[in-house]
């Protein structure tokens, strides 16, 4: 069993935050190109959607999505249980994982994919050939994380994570996409006290100092 990560990257990060969290350990193998915003070329030729986090199995299985590979985890180590503990538990996991994922990251990503000379011409991950950029997109993704954020701040005004009191995969994702955010200096304004809060708390997380 193997993992392939671009440890730069806030996909693979939040599959090494989980195994962490988890407690499993298996070999990982970095498939970035040193100094350049890419994946290795001989990666993607055998990499059917060309992205990563990607889990080959010992018996050449391959699985891709950072999701779709902590689920299978979870189901062959359910404790602690990152996904949920009871069926309503298991719904707010699902809800604000969606969320942080589809509101958040995307729109991130979106603006920092559109904006980056260092992705002309590939502004879709996973895609072969070229994708132009759409510099419209750069504001509208930061429109769009904006009311993320808020989004999250008002949910975490109400309890401690945001499936609840329990640490799970929505955290995960959501603490993945305001560092992306902070890191491609898009910003997390400081007007945000219950996002700040719960970052702070998050931040100080074994799993998330390693990665």
């Amino acid at each position: 069993m193997k993992l392939y990560v671009w440890n730069i990257a806030p996909n693979p990060r939040r599959v090494r935050i989980y195994l962490i969290e988890k407690g499993i350990e298996i070999p990982q193998e970095e498939v970035g190109v040193p100094g350049k915003p890419i994946l290795d070329p001989a990666f993607l030729e055998r990499a059917p959607h060309r992205r990563v986090p990607l889990l080959e199995l010992d018996d050449g299985t391959l699985i891709s999505e950072a999701m779709a590979i902590c689920r299978y985890f979870e189901a062959l180590n359910p404790d602690p249980p990152l996904m949920g503990a009871d069926p309503l538990e298991m719904a707010r996991v699902e809800m604000w994982e969606r969320m942080s994922e589809f509101e958040g990251l995307l729109a991130v990503a979106e603006s920092f994919r559109n904006a980056k000379r260092s992705f002309s011409g590939r502004a879709l991950p996973g895609i072969p050939g070229e994708l132009a950029q759409i510099p419209e997109l750069v504001e509208r993704g930061r429109q769009r994380a904006a009311l993320y954020f808020d989004k999250l701040d008002a949910r975490l005004g109400e309890a401690r994570h945001l499936a609840g009191e329990r640490f799970t995969v929505a955290d995960i994702t959501a603490f993945c996409t305001v560092d992306f955010a902070r890191f491609i200096e898009m910003g997390v304004s400081d007007d945000r006290p219950n996002l700040a809060r719960w970052h702070g708390e998050v931040a100080a997380r074994e799993s998330i100092r390693a990665t």
